[in-house]
């Protein structure tokens, strides 16, 4: 029997048979809550059946035509297929337990870790009940501060700002969100934050100051205990900023309170895997965000188009959160 790796993150304990890049090893021998098979079919119960249904199929395709991602609901959501235009598949069960993926050659696990520890593991944690923004998140004074936004607008650029501040980085693309009922929290994710060459140069005065991801992407990244501090323990969340697009050719930032209605629009519209929810999972994400825009302040934030200019936002990012009271 082949010995399976435990890795820890997003509140999981998460096996494979190899080493998952950017995940932490597991410190405890609690069981396993999700089982990641690398190049393993899927079982036979997900075989393709009339019963099959496209819950979604991206607008994007590359050169031949073929949609950039493919999501089906199998044996009448018995299980889930995510397939990728370069080929890549990843099957989950509907318990959220099980991963089973595919890839071709060239790629490599390092790839295929690009889609699995982010929207594969943020679908699989909403079929869990986990509702994951679309998010980086930071430790602030032993609170968690999570930056939403869309995609370009500057969420891994100001997480990676704040760790060369020396603040630990919790997440990145990720951010899981519990709710005991007591209190919001956020859970750490992968130990990497992932950032185009455009931001390591500014950051870090040019691109090649940080490794490649995999050698097929131009994206780098920014490992814990190399670059940075990982905060390896939940935290309470303080507050939640939603970054707007950067203004070009515009130095100064801006930073606003929003209301619980406001907050809730906003957020509602940073989750992970909006596209394949289907209306109970809608309605459980529905309360948690409800629950955490009513107790955590939630702000829009205008991020400064010259990311040296970051230094002022994170300042005031760090006064926000610090003023604020959270209600519990």
């Amino acid at each position: 029997m082949i010995a399976l790796h435990a890795h820890a993150a997003f509140g999981l304990r998460i096996a494979s048979a190899a080493r998952l890049p950017g995940l932490s090893p597991a410190s405890d021998d609690a069981p396993t809550d999700v089982v990641v098979r690398l190049q393993e079919g899927a079982p036979r119960a997900a075989a393709p059946s009339d019963a099959d249904e496209v819950l979604y199929r991206s607008s994007d395709c590359d050169e031949a035509g073929t949609p950039a991602l493919v999501v089906a609901r199998l044996r009448g959501g018995l299980f889930f297929r995510l397939r990728y235009a370069d080929g890549v598949e990843f099957v989950l069960d509907r318990a959220g337990r099980g991963v089973w993926t595919m890839w071709p050659a060239p790629w490599t696990l390092d790839d295929v870790a690009t889609y699995l520890l982010g929207p594969v593991f943020g679908f699989l944690l909403r079929l869990r009940g986990v509702t994951c923004l679309h998010a980086s998140a930071v430790a602030v004074e032993d609170q968690a501060v999570v930056f939403a936004g869309p995609a370009g607008a500057g969420k891994s650029t100001l997480a990676a700002a704040f760790a060369r501040r020396g603040h630990a980085v919790m997440a990145d693309d990720v951010v899981a969100i519990s709710d005991d009922g007591a209190l919001v929290a956020v859970q750490p994710g992968p130990s990497r934050i992932r950032l185009w060459p455009e931001s390591v140069r500014a950051l870090y005065g040019a691109e090649d100051a940080l490794p490649r991801l995999t050698p097929t992407w131009d994206k780098r990244f920014l490992e814990a205990g190399a670059g940075y501090r990982f905060q390896a323990r939940s935290l309470p969340l303080g507050a939640v900023f939603v970054l707007a697009d950067r203004l070009r050719h515009f130095r100064r930032w801006s930073v606003e309170s929003l209301s619980p209605a406001a907050g809730l629009i906003a957020l509602a519209a940073n989750t992970h895997a909006g596209h394949f929810a289907d209306a109970r999972m809608r309605a459980a994400e529905f309360r948690v965000l409800a629950g955490l825009t009513s107790r955590v302040p939630v702000y829009r934030a205008w991020p400064p188009d010259d990311v040296a200019s970051l230094s002022g936002l994170c300042d005031d990012v760090v006064s926000h959160t610090v003023q604020a009271p959270v209600h519990v």
